[in-house]
């Protein structure tokens, strides 16, 4: 087992560096950079002034480029970003500066980048947690009794709606939910934004986590809804083919009642496929959705994401990619180190 970790570990620094530098490459190739942004608010900045308080725009008019804005502000503008150096220099530096989780300063919020996704990680956070064991601790029993039911009209029905809400986009979901239960045209029932109330800081304890839950309650069901068709029927699936095992007629021919059989042999091995899963816990840290974020007013990982791509916020970005690979990466190991839990004869040496 420790010779494997190690393996592992070992492959998983060069596939880590492979994914930044290519991701490194295509966002500083990728048109509209920060300079180009920057020079664009100077236009319209000179432009809404009219014209008169442009100076630090129209200065040497002589060294105007296309853009209108002189070269000497370029230059400045360039070695401000860090754009004055090669693009494999500023790889280096990128790489000597991640090394001590350095990511440099945002562009657009002018702080430090770890600030900036620190201010944005507790919604995400809340929300990849919650929904991570609301769909274990629902679609596991869930799976098991379709199972141990296979055929019946439970099992139809369950499946039935099962599929329905799969074929649901998160997105129609969350507008159909506040169209229904949100104050649209039918029932006021949700808020339909924000995380508290306005009255939230006056509230008692048990208040506050009442409030919390009334507003976490939409944006959670489109949380959840795409994992939990998947992870029911894998459960369902996984215990069937256990049950129809040559071990489980064995433990059934030796008098064994039909409960002991399920629950204490079957269903040990059936858990092994789902222990998959939840190597993903390490991506709750940076779970978001942009579409459900923006949807319900929420100030997550998600937007973040997406308003960096659009402001082309290439130190947010670049620290969004690493984090998330490198959570995935250790995700994956941590799935190999729960087959082992779950399943001790496992040896992957």
């Amino acid at each position: 087992m420790h010779k494997y970790l190690l393996k592992r570990v070992l492959v998983l620094v060069p596939t880590l560096f492979g994914i930044t530098l290519f991701s490194f490459i295509i966002i500083n190739l990728a048109p509209g950079g920060p300079i180009e942004q920057k020079i664009q608010q100077l236009r319209f900045g000179a432009i809404m002034g009219g014209g008169g308080g442009g100076a630090g725009v129209h200065a040497d008019s002589g060294s105007q480029n296309e853009s209108g804005v002189s070269q000497e502000v370029v230059e400045a503008l360039k070695k401000q970003y860090g754009f004055d150096k090669p693009m494999y220099v500023r790889f280096g530096i990128w790489l000597k500066n991640v090394a001590t989780f350095n990511f440099g300063e945002s562009f657009v919020y002018d702080r430090p980048v770890t600030e900036v996704i620190v201010s944005k990680l507790p919604v995400s956070l809340q929300f990849g947690v919650l929904s991570f064991i609301l769909t274990y601790l629902i679609c596991i029993p869930l799976g098991v009794m379709k199972a141990v039911r296979s055929g019946s009209k439970f099992d139809s029905a369950s499946s039935f709606v099962l599929f329905v809400l799969y074929s649901i986009p998160p997105v129609m979901l969350g507008v159909l939910l506040m169209v229904f239960f949100a104050g649209g045209s039918y029932f006021n029932w949700f808020p339909a934004k924000g995380l508290v109330s306005e009255a939230y800081d006056t509230l008692s304890l048990g208040g506050k986590i009442l409030d919390r839950a009334h507003h976490f309650a939409l944006p959670l069901i489109c949380y959840m809804i795409n994992g939990f068709t998947t992870l029911t029927l894998l459960m369902k699936n996984s215990l069937l083919d256990e049950i129809k095992s040559d071990y489980v007629r064995t433990a059934r021919a030796k008098g064994l009642s039909e409960n002991v059989v399920i629950y204490r042999h079957a269903l040990r091995n059936a858990l092994i496929p789902i222990v998959t899963g939840m190597g993903g816990f390490l991506g709750l840290f940076l779970a978001g959705s942009m579409i459900i974020e923006q949807l319900f007013s929420l100030d997550g990982i998600g937007l973040l994401g997406f308003s960096a791509a659009l402001a082309r916020d290439y130190n947010v970005l670049m620290a969004l990619i690493f984090i998330s690979s490198l959570v995935a990466l250790l995700g994956r190991l941590m799935s190999d180190l729960l087959y082992v839990v779950v399943d001790p004869r496992i040896d992957f040496d």
